[in-house]
């Protein structure tokens, strides 16, 4: 076994980093067995040096996270800094300078992973990010590297803990959303300003990185169709379990059937009350991955949180240091299939959409002719009336998305519809 210890720096120390740094403490020892040499926690990066952390020496913190990396005796980063700069500078420093590193950091693989990934291969550094995406929940390196042999065709999952928490309290206690993300926030599970959670942009930067990595092309945020759920109302989940479903923020990776392009997305769902992905509970993340040979694969647990995340950061850790005692690199990018990202009109897929109209002769007859006017095929239809005011709920078939987002432009211009109360996919069947 090795004696010199492999030295680490840590460019950032709160939740997540803070953990790390005690993992590395109290299990150096078994750190050590399973890597085959020490790895010695030698520099921790921070923008506060005067806060009191924990079981960290205070002669490791330093505020110049650049010149620790430039120090000569580094031999892999770990990022938990969040965010595009001074991230994206600090890892391509790293890289300069012959370091591996290991990051958590989705938003910055979203949208410069390509980049990023170019840098490490030029140099013949590792660059691995199993925390970016579903936290303590193996799933990037499964699918970069168990599944390497088969072909994905279709990621369907719960990403994000604070969404899920949200409509899962919705669901079950008949809550409305402003109540529900008050005990998130109450518990901790949503920040102060919950936009990027609810408004689906941190499952979108999950989404790209996973779609990259399922179809071996490159998939950036930009490509990714977003809705929030913020608009996801209790009459939704009323009429979902009329239906037998639940409703979920899904990100959705699909292979098309001729296999000539992909389509990435994020948007509320509802999903039967069979599907797998319909029992995952409270803040938890859950990932169905559908592939050709292997079939169909469920990855379940804790998608966030200082202890689950670090413990993703800790096994990218082992896997970069043992690479570096061998003098190897694991897997890079693969996007050898270049494939383009359909446009959100181009996906095919099942709708409820509900509707306040006149209550009055005729109204439904004029209602199906829109719909067929536009090619899509109603499969069911229900109507409640009272004093002149009616609720008209339909379910289609499988339709294009451009050709349900004809229809709803159309029916917003009938005299006898006052509103289009809700559009939601149904997925999972």
């Amino acid at each position: 076994m090795r004696t010199r210890p492999l030295k680490v720096a840590l460019l950032g120390c709160g939740v997540v980093g803070s953990e790390v740094a005690r993992i590395m403490t109290t299990h150096a020892d078994d750190l050590t067995q399973r890597i085959g040499a020490p790895v010695e926690l030698a520099g921790v990066a921070v923008r506060r040096p005067s806060k009191v952390r924990e079981g960290i020496d205070p002669e490791l913190v330093t505020t110049d996270a650049t010149a620790l990396l430039k120090r000569g005796d580094i031999d892999i980063a770990i990022e938990v800094i969040g965010g595009i700069e001074p991230a994206r500078t600090l890892i391509t420093t790293a890289f300069e300078h012959g370091i591996s590193v290991v990051s958590a950091n989705k938003a910055l693989l979203a949208q410069d992973g390509a980049a990023l990934h170019a840098a490490a291969e030029q140099h013949g550094l590792d660059l691995y990010y199993e925390a970016a995406v579903a936290g303590a929940i193996p799933l990037v390196r499964p699918m970069r590297e168990s599944l390497a042999g088969d072909k994905i065709n279709r990621v369907m999952g719960i990403v994000n803990g604070t969404t899920n928490f949200i409509l899962d309290k919705m669901d079950s206690t008949g809550a409305g959303y402003q109540e529900a993300l008050d005990e998130a926030t109450a518990l901790g599970y949503a920040e102060a300003d919950p936009t990027a959670d609810v408004e689906g942009y941190d499952a979108a930067a999950k989404a790209a990185i996973l779609a990259g990595i399922a179809f071996h092309t490159r998939v950036r945020l930009d490509d990714v169709y977003r809705e929030g759920m913020t608009e996801v109302s209790a009459a939704d989940f009323a009429s979902a379990k009329r239906m037998g479903c639940t409703i979920k923020l899904l990100a959705i990776l699909e292979r098309a059937a001729d296999g000539e392009s992909v389509t990435a997305r994020v948007h509320p769902a509802m999903i039967p009350l069979t599907h797998p992905l319909a029992s995952v509970r409270e803040a938890y993340n859950a990932v169905f991955v559908e592939a050709e040979a292997a079939g169909q694969l469920m990855f379940y647990g804790p998608g966030a949180g200082g202890a689950p995340t670090a413990s993703a950061v800790l096994g990218d850790l082992v896997a970069v240091a043992r690479n570096k005692l061998a003098e190897a690199t694991g897997p890079g990018e693969s996007a050898y299939t270049q494939l383009p990202v359909s446009p959100m009109g181009d996906v095919v897929t099942r709708y409820h959409i509900s509707l306040d109209v006149a209550d009055k002769p005729g109204v439904l007859a004029q209602v199906a002719t829109t719909f067929a006017e536009h090619g899509v095929s109603i499969d069911t239809v229900r109507q409640q009336g009272k004093d002149g005011e009616a609720s008209l709920v339909v379910v289609t078939h499988r339709a294009p998305d451009a050709a349900l987002s004809g229809t709803v432009e159309a029916l917003r211009k009938l005299d006898t519809v006052r509103g289009v109360a809700s559009i939601m996919r149904v997925e999972g069947e």
